[in-house]
């Protein structure tokens, strides 16, 4: 049970003054709901109280006329308590006159809705923690709020909802329709309900007045949320649907936005609203493809110009099963819109690998930006253009996937620069398309694996965070903008970051397409690689093999095929790839082994042959990397890396040399590459001296503290302490027995690397590893390693 009203100052002032024997005349004036029959009766039982005989009328504005002038004549004899209540409408001539009457006499009282304190206020108390909710879907009315006293959750019961309907039925047809369409978001149109209810504008004032006064409508003049529920659930479907459709016709008529209007009647109307379907899909294409989609799917038989769309729309929600199918129909069709849907064919084809069939259908169709993707994909596939591309439209797309083409030609024709130049330029073109177009590949990621493959790391960071800041290429290319962007973070060694963007992939649990699943695939594998987890790296190989046989080789996916080679030699599983290997090489030929292209692959194949033992292949690749070395800076930097490694492994350590080259790559943002040459300098040479100086080099570019700890035999401390029960706490004094590379063991140690993960991260040998942990054990008086697991977890957190 609620409460007992809120009385108002201005109500309690009354009260007064009936109190004091005043012969108080009164309107009060309000829409049904606001608490006026709580209001007199609180009059009435003050009259009573104080004796004195009063004419208390409640709804006058249901009385009839004569009534009405009874009441007014009483008003103005002032023999008598007059207290009237009514709504502000209907408003007929001689309840007007009884007002003003009252008016003359003092201005009517009004009540306000409930403040929301006042809601908490009347609520039983086990509703009370509903307030903000119960204000916010009452507006508060007090009608309402009483509605929804017994509320245990935050959300409306279906018999609330129901007991609205006696609200509702009595309504004249007029101002149902209005309230109609109040409930689609037109309330305050008076074009649209001049249309809609057939009449002129002081009428339709007269409809907005009348359901004003039922309360159903806060002050800003839309429905309650709470009314706006009762009227979709409450009100005939038939009825609804035509006056939707009634408006979407005015408002097409006006060039005005339909979707508002028709989205709730998507699977409820049928092709009585094609046409509002079709303008509603255009205005959702950019931000809700899938709700496109189903709108064009409930327009009923489609034309081949509707498949066309529904197929776009399809593909940028990610649906490229159902794009395809659709496309495959129309041309097969053969209707004038085969193009159109070759092109849709053509770019989902793209994105799950199968960039040369994608070209062909590019080719196929006649549009220009269908012209420029083709040439992106000849390259791509190992073909270069004939002839040159025919002027551009001067639209953002068609200039876009202009400049596309001349970027990527440039990225085997001439420097890097240059076509890094081109798609940036493309991309900033593109940028105000957002995520309205539908693409193969975006100008950003395009952008980003040249830079990637060109050692300009913050460029390809920049670029694709822009993509994602401004959705470029919609929904269906953030996975691969957020894949890019991780690589990046791997190859800088963020092994964490990287981590967490797959994470997050797999959290989203949306399926990838071939194209996002190979880069997903070599991510896992790279970081597993650069983490020495070899248990990860078994676990992901037979999902990179089966990736990569889903994706055939192509120019824009040598990044993963080059990773895939390293963990390839790790397992002994060379034979595997030797295949798309090989493809990867004859389509760098066909293409003239562009540096830029090349330089990363045989990077990635000289480690994998430095890890498989094969130093001639290895020095093959070196020499080949060595031919590209004065076309590029990264080619350079690289070179001297590659030779450095050579040099490493032969037993010929050049502190300068190994420095020289591991701050080269470090500049050119592999810091992982570059803090792994130097460590595995570090610990082949016997100079001490130039040890101490890689490892110091090695921890800078890795981004540890250089000098944290000695040589790679380093760890020599204090005297050994006593045996120590296991229950006793370590002593502060404990951890000083520690000398930092301890500390660096102890921290990876206990958080479960095995001794050859330890090393591989510090630069030393798992023998040395095991050293150091022995000491740790005699120091700190462990009698097992269990006992000094737990002393570590004190010490090192």
């Amino acid at each position: 049970m609620m409460s007992p009203p809120v009385l108002s100052g201005q109500v309690k002032g009354v009260l007064e003054e009936i109190a004091s024997g005043v012969a108080v005349r009164l309107g009060v004036v309000a829409p049904g709901g606001y608490g006026k029959s709580a209001v007199l009766r609180e009059f009435a039982r003050a009259f009573e109280d104080a004796g004195v005989e009063a004419v208390v009328v409640d709804d006058a504005h249901l009385l009839p006329e004569g009534e009405l002038l009874e009441l007014r004549a009483a008003v103005e004899r002032g023999d008598r308590p007059v207290v009237v209540a009514h709504r502000p409408w209907p408003r007929p001539r001689a309840l007007a006159a009884l007002a003003e009457s009252l008016g003359r006499v003092r201005p009517a009282l009004m009540p306000e809705p409930l403040t929301r304190d006042e809601v908490r206020a009347v609520l039983p108390a086990p509703a009370r923690g509903l307030a903000e909710f119960v204000h916010r879907q009452t507006g508060g009315v007090p009608r309402f709020v009483a509605r929804l006293s017994g509320l245990t959750a935050p959300e409306v019961p279906a018999e609330v909802i129901a007991s609205f309907r006696a609200d509702l039925d009595w309504l004249e047809p007029d101002v149902r329709k209005f309230l109609l369409a109040a409930e689609a978001g037109a309330a305050l149109r008076l074009d649209l309900l001049g249309g809609l209810l057939g009449l002129d504008g002081d009428a339709v004032g007269d409809v907005i007045e009348a359901a004003r006064a039922t309360g159903l409508l806060g002050s800003d003049g839309a429905l309650l949320p709470i009314a706006r529920a009762a009227v979709a659930a409450l009100s005939r479907t038939d009825r609804r649907i035509a006056v939707r459709q009634r408006l979407a016709e005015l408002q097409l008529r006006s060039g005005g936005p339909v979707l508002e209007l028709v989205r709730p009647l998507v699977g409820v109307a049928g092709p009585e609203m094609a046409e509002a379907f079709q303008a509603a899909a255009v205005e959702a294409l950019p931000s809700d493809p899938a709700l496109a989609a189903r709108l064009l799917a409930a327009v009923g038989t489609p034309t081949a110009e509707i498949a066309v769309r529904r197929a776009v729309a399809s593909a940028m929600a990610g649906d490229l099963d159902a794009a395809l199918r659709l496309a495959d129909q129309v041309i097969a069709g053969g209707s004038a819109h085969r193009g159109a849907a070759a092109e849709v064919a053509a770019i989902a084809l793209a994105h799950r690998g199968q960039l040369a069939r994608s070209t062909e259908l590019h080719r196929w169709s006649p549009s220009a930006t269908s012209g420029a993707f083709a040439v992106i994909g000849q390259v791509g596939t190992g073909r270069l253009p004939s002839a040159a591309l025919p002027p551009a439209p001067p639209t953002m797309l068609d200039g876009a996937a202009s400049l596309m083409a001349q970027g990527v030609v440039e990225s085997v024709t001439g420097p890097a620069t240059s076509a890094l130049s081109t798609l940036v330029r493309a991309t900033g073109l593109l940028e105000p398309a957002g995520r309205s177009v539908l693409l193969p590949d975006t100008p950003a990621a395009l952008a980003a694996l040249v830079a990637l493959h060109g050692g300009e790391l913050p460029v390809a960071e920049s670029v694709l965070d822009r993509a994602v800041a401004t959705s470029l290429g919609g929904a269906l290319m953030v996975v691969r903008h957020r894949l890019l962007r991780a690589w990046a973070a791997m190859l800088r060694g963020n092994l964490g970051s990287a981590r967490e963007a797959l994470l997050a992939l797999r959290r989203a649990g949306r399926p990838l397409e071939a194209r996002d699943w190979l880069f997903a695939v070599a991510l896992e594998v790279g970081i597993a690689r650069r983490d020495s987890d070899l248990a990860t790296l078994k676990r992901t190989w037979e999902q990179a093999c089966e990736a990569v046989l889903r994706h055939p080789v192509d120019l824009f996916a040598f990044l993963p095929l080059g990773e895939f080679a390293a963990a390839a030699a790790r397992l002994r599983d060379q034979h595997r790839l030797a295949h798309h290997l090989g493809a990867a090489r004859n389509l760098l030929r066909e293409l003239g082994d562009p540096p830029l292209w090349a330089v990363p692959l045989h990077w990635s194949a000289l480690h994998a042959a430095i890890i498989a033992e094969e130093t001639s292949v290895a020095e093959e690749h070196a020499a080949s990397l060595a031919a590209c070395a004065s076309r590029s800076r990264y080619a350079a930097v690289v070179s001297a890396a590659a030779e450095s490694w050579l040099d490493v492994l032969a037993g010929k350590v050049d502190a300068d040399r190994v420095e020289g080259a591991a701050r080269g790559l470090h500049a050119v943002g592999q810091w992982w590459d570059a803090s792994r040459l130097a460590g595995q300098a570090a610990i082949r040479t016997s100079d001490r001296q130039a040890m101490v100086r890689l490892l110091d080099c090695a921890r800078l570019l890795q981004g540890r503290v250089a000098g944290s700890g000695g040589g790679a035999g380093a760890g020599a401390g204090t005297g050994a302490g006593s045996g120590r029960k296991q229950s006793e706490p370590v002593a502060e004094s404990d951890a000083g027995k520690l000398s930092d590379r301890e500390r660096e063991v102890a921290e990876l140690v206990v958080g479960g690397l095995t001794y050859k993960q330890v090393g591989d991260r510090l630069f030393i040998s798992a023998k040395t590893v095991e050293h150091h942990v022995a000491r740790m054990r005699q120091r700190l008086g462990c009698g097992s390693r269990a006992e000094l697991l737990e002393q570590l977890r004190q010490i090192v957190g």
